[in-house]
């Protein structure tokens, strides 16, 4: 027969070990609460990507812009 022992008594790899033990399975679903991004914070990333792209659109722009004064 074991002796008793308080779990705030007990070291610490005994306490992970019960622990464990004691622990539920998630049965493959992650824990985390997760929600959806700020679409009114300022992400980088887009931003960066704006930039790229940046040489590209002004020159679309002021092309179609011309041709529709030309046209008038």
């Amino acid at each position: 027969m074991q002796k008793f022992i308080p779990f705030e008594k007990l070291s610490k790899k005994k306490k992970k070990e019960l622990n464990a033990k004691n622990r539920g399975s998630w049965y493959g679903i992650n824990p985390v609460t997760r929600k959806p991004e700020n679409s009114k914070a300022y992400n980088r990333k887009k931003a960066q990507k704006w930039s790229d792209d940046s040489t590209t659109v002004p020159f679309a722009l002021l092309s179609t812009q011309r041709l529709t004064i030309r046209g008038h």
